[in-house]
């Protein structure tokens, strides 16, 4: 059995709105179902690592193959509930570690 290659997403999540990570997750996901469908969503194998809702940044784990997937489905979120938000993918990293200094967070 093959291992899962895994990368790390920092994300900064641009709008004046706070949410809270379940709010967040819910419009990733959704995100990712409206443009791949089900079976393309359970291929990107998405798990929020870590959320800082006062610093709007956030850490995603995704598989190795289909982070270009999930960096178009993150492009694609514009609301979440009713109010204006972009994501930006800040960096992508092999390791935490790696995440944390290129982010410096």
């Amino acid at each position: 059995m093959k291992r899962v290659r895994r990368r790390y997403l920092a994300l900064e999540i641009d709008s004046e709105a706070v949410f809270s990570s379940t709010d967040f997750m819910d419009a990733v996901y959704g995100a990712v179902l409206k443009l791949y469908g089900e079976y393309g969503a359970s291929q990107t194998g998405l798990v929020l690592i870590g959320y800082e809702m006062e610093q709007c940044f956030a850490v995603l784990r995704v598989a190795h193959v289909a982070v270009e997937m999930v960096r178009a489905a993150l492009a694609t979120i514009t609301r979440i509930g009713d109010k204006p938000v972009a994501v930006h993918v800040l960096a992508v990293s092999g390791t935490l570690k790696a995440l944390r200094t290129k982010t410096g967070k």
